[in-house]
């Protein structure tokens, strides 16, 4: 099971990439858990300065902006 964390404050770009991740993963047919972490001292653990940015298994896959439903297929996949 991938883990995937979807991290910023709740801005509406933080919400079009939770959105679009949790698309990408349903179409994808993945078995992920998702969480959404809007505690800016626990997002600035992950050396983020800006958001929105997506973690996928640890890894920091986008920060600072929302890439295609595509690109983010990519970064689960």
């Amino acid at each position: 099971m991938k883990e995937v964390k979807v991290l910023g404050p709740g801005c509406p770009k933080c919400q079009e990439l939770m959105k679009q991740t949790e698309q990408a993963i349903e179409e994808l047919g993945l078995d992920c858990s998702v969480e959404k972490i809007t505690d800016i001292m626990e997002i600035t653990t992950y050396g983020v300065m800006m958001t929105p940015a997506l973690v996928v298994d640890g890894q920091i896959k986008v920060v600072g902006k929302v890439p295609s439903l595509d690109d983010i297929k990519g970064m689960l996949g």
